[in-house]
């Protein structure tokens, strides 16, 4: 036993003092009380049983010294704290990182793995030695307290009921960072990782905090389970017709047993297609669905089990996207007449097409992209443009400098990952010539001869552009698919980012989401329905978000929907790790101490003093102890 307030010494100097006191009021003479007889023959009674009473007078007085010593040894040590041997020793300091990445929703242990880490901490908050200090943290894509550094375990139960699963991969590395700040200087550190283990890398930082001293314990969550994950999923509208699409998706089997999934499509909340398959052992498997009608803005993709049983890892059955918007694209064609330019343009009913000669150019009005065919403007023009045989007037200063022309070319190189030239087949093209020209810093050849460019991509006077070097009516490339396709490509390619096409993305990253460039900070509303303000930095809303699902982003008189998805992460592994290894040593389970040593004896001294003067007043009342 040992004594965390007064002294033993102070103690009993307290005790001593006022148990004298006490001692000393007992002794003193008492003064007797009055009795009124009404007459002599009741003296006789009071005489002959004086002599009776005098003993039992005399017990009752000791014994009443007694209660009311024993109430002043009471409170006099409950002054001195007395704690149980061991209690005062110096405490241990410890951050719980509570791994709440999407793999802790799995539900092979039940209800969850994120509900069996809180009641596994349960026991370690409730061992707490009362020098012993805890503090617990959320570790996700980042790192949360959820309650401060403190003695007291109520605090930290506390902020283990506002634990929450999120919809991301958990980094390690951060939770680490986090807890050397919080353990620096504090005695005897240590750190608690709840966890299936299967954790990224950690960098130095493990290094860094075995260096330090911290012990470093794991408590392993999950015994593993079934799961077919949606890893990949992504959307685009067809060039020539946007009330159809093409849809990707990826599915992975993570574990060992070959597993038969349905695979539902759905369109604004509405179902589309639903496909049967067979995802074997570890296999990632892609699926298209080709000329996908129906959906309007929203897509989304579920997958589940073929025989109806429960997939073991929910977090990653869906996927969301969101469609381009089908917007007309205002485009301005100056052109001193040309049919094959007027057809390809008319194949897409989604453009709003203005067609002017040379002599009327500018004319009024707002337009997203300026397609000159055979002319180039005197100024730069205030659009980005797609320029047809570039060739300037005299005194002009054209996008290129001309050295001359190169007789029949052809495109012996295409660039496959340049999206102007998806879907087409340019490499037997026949051309009667092409200009030789000088290409400026920036500038990116996607398809030409050997020798020289014939389509390219750069910038002038902070505008894009795309020239083809050839005059489209030397060729037979209208005459081919290609040339539509080149040319929707080609606006497509500019107008994308004014119609704001978010398909989708990753949770946990930073998002920089299209907004009014005359505001400075936007709503956020998230699946769950949760509303925050983000900043708006140069037409762009930066935000974040840990839940996979449809964002809001309201903007001024605006409203935009975009998605978010769980990343292609190992959040779908749910088998656990067999043993977790930071700097070259394995982490060892923590030890959980009894948690009588936090028993507070002063409060006990105090009820059983408050409990004797209880008896006491009863006693007293009742006539027993008078």
């Amino acid at each position: 036993m040992e004594l965390a307030g007064l002294s033993l010494s102070e103690v009993l100097t307290v005790l001593g003092g006022f148990a004298a006191a006490v001692v000393v009021l007992y002794l003193l003479k008492l003064r007797r009380r009055q009795v009124e007889v009404p007459f002599v023959h009741l003296w006789q009674q009071v005489l002959a049983e004086k002599q009776t009473t005098r003993l039992f007078s005399a017990l009752k007085r000791i014994l009443s010294l007694l209660v009311a010593l024993l109430v002043v040894a009471a409170l006099a040590f409950a002054t001195g704290d007395p704690r149980y041997a061991g209690a005062t020793d110096e405490g241990r300091t410890t951050v719980v990182l509570i791994d709440a990445s999407a793999s802790m929703q799995a539900t092979d242990v039940a209800p969850s793995r994120l509900d069996a880490a809180r009641e596994r901490v349960a026991p370690l908050v409730a061992a707490m030695a009362s020098a012993d200090r805890m503090l617990v943290a959320q570790m996700d894509a980042s790192t949360v307290p959820l309650s401060p550094l403190t003695s007291e375990p109520r605090l930290v139960e506390d902020g283990l009921e506002r634990l929450r699963p999120t919809d991301v991969a958990a980094d390690l590395g951060r939770g680490l960072r986090f807890s050397l700040d919080v353990l620096a200087g504090q005695p005897r550190p240590r750190v608690v990782i709840v966890s299936d283990g299967v954790l990224g890398p950690t960098g130095r930082v493990a290094e860094r905090a075995r260096e330090a001293g911290v012990e470093i314990d794991w408590i392993p969550i999950g015994e593993g389970g079934r799961n077919v994950a949606i890893t990949a999923f992504s959307v685009r509208r067809y060039p020539l017709d946007k009330s159809r699409s093409e849809v990707l998706v990826e599915l992975f089997n993570p574990t060992d047993e070959d597993a038969s999934v349905e695979l539902e499509l759905s369109g604004d909340g509405e179902p589309i297609d639903v496909q049967r398959l067979r995802v074997g052992a570890g296999e990632r498997l892609r699926r298209f669905f080709q000329n996908v009608t129906g959906a309007d803005r929203t897509l989304e993709a579920h997958v589940a089990m073929a025989d109806g049983a429960p997939d073991a890892q929910p977090a990653d059955d869906r996927a969301y996207a969101r469609l381009p918007e089908r917007r007309r694209a205002r485009v301005l064609a100056v052109s001193g007449g040309n049919l094959y330019l007027s057809a390809a343009l008319l194949l897409d009913e989604y453009l709003d097409v203005t067609e002017v000669a040379p002599a009327d150019y500018p004319p009024p009005g707002e337009f997203d992209v300026t397609i000159f065919d055979g002319w180039v403007p005197p100024s730069p023009p205030g659009t980005d443009a797609i320029y047809l045989a570039p060739v300037p007037a005299e005194g002009v200063e054209g996008p290129f400098v001309i050295r001359g022309e190169i007789e029949r070319p052809f495109f012996d190189r295409v660039d496959r990952d340049h999206p102007i030239v998806q879907f087409t087949a340019l490499r037997d093209v026949n051309i009667a010539a092409s200009l030789d020209v000088e290409l400026q810093d920036g500038d990116r050849v996607v398809a030409g001869d050997t020798g020289a460019p014939l389509l390219v991509t750069g910038s002038r006077s902070g505008r894009r552009l795309i020239a083809l070097l050839f005059d489209v009516r030397r060729s037979d490339l209208p005459l081919r698919v290609a040339w539509p396709l080149l040319l929707i490509n080609s606006i497509d390619h500019f107008v994308q980012e004014d119609a704001r096409y978010l398909s989708s993305y990753e949770t946990g990253e930073t998002w920089y989401v299209p907004a009014p460039g005359d505001v400075t900070e936007a709503t956020l509303v998230t699946p769950s329905g949760e509303e925050r303000l983000v900043p708006v930095v140069d037409g762009r809303a930066v935000c974040t978000g840990l839940e996979a699902g449809f964002y809001t982003l309201r903007a001024g008189e605006t409203e935009e929907v975009f998605a978010a998805n769980l990343g292609p992460s190992d959040e779908a592994i749910l088998e656990p790790a067999e043993a977790l290894e930071l700097a070259g040593e394995p982490a060892g389970e923590p030890e959980i101490g009894a948690a009588s040593v936090r028993t507070e004896i002063w409060t006990w001294l105090v009820l059983l003093a408050l409990a004797v003067i209880g008896v006491e007043w009863f006693t007293y009342h009742r006539r027993i102890s008078v």
